[in-house]
């Protein structure tokens, strides 16, 4: 097996999207596409939320947040090169956006779970360091599948909400 150098850039794709069941968080696995190794990224529910919906290949009449970010590139003439997922420090990942427009190159701070989703919708290659990738695995659980007819879990949890409790943080 060739050397590794930390630096180096690894594709990755998007193999497992799951639960944690030690924190109850979902996690999204990016798996080298070449490989065996791992790089294991827990994220919040919405963003767990608009990345299952793409890879269910799911629409709305209208577009979500997602799908919003996709139809600005797009609209601006720009395309996505690639994701990078370029670090994690304390615990949180950082990811970049690259843009490319003309002879113009953007690139744009973002979560990686924004990100990922964001790519996924965009065809866009994801890339992170070599030396974030892990050779263990990471056991979750799938997360409970609505009933037929059912709203999925955080959907229901969304309608309950008051339009004032947006921006509301609670402890």
């Amino acid at each position: 097996m060739p050397a590794h150098n930390g630096d180096e850039l690894v594709e990755v794709r998007v193999v497992h999207l799951g639960i944690d069941p030690a924190t109850n968080t979902p996690v999204v696995i990016l798996q080298e596409a070449d490989g065996e190794r791992v790089l294991p990224i827990w994220i919040g529910p919405a963003e767990a939320s608009a990345i299952a919906l793409e890879l269910q290949g799911v629409k709305y009449v209208r577009p979500l947040t997602h799908d919003l970010v996709k139809q600005i590139i797009v609209g601006l003439g720009a395309n996505l090169r690639r994701v990078l997922i370029t670090q994690v420090k304390d615990n949180t990942y950082y990811a970049e956006l690259h843009l490319h427009r003309d002879n113009h190159v953007v690139q744009i701070d973002a979560r990686p779970s924004d990100s990922i989703a964001v790519a996924l919708r965009l065809k866009a290659p994801i890339f992170t360091r070599d030396d974030l990738l892990e050779r263990k695995s990471i056991e979750t659980v799938e997360p409970e599948p609505p009933a037929a007819g059912e709203d999925p879990e955080w959907l229901k949890d969304l309608r309950k909400l008051n339009p004032e409790d947006f921006g509301k943080f609670r402890p």
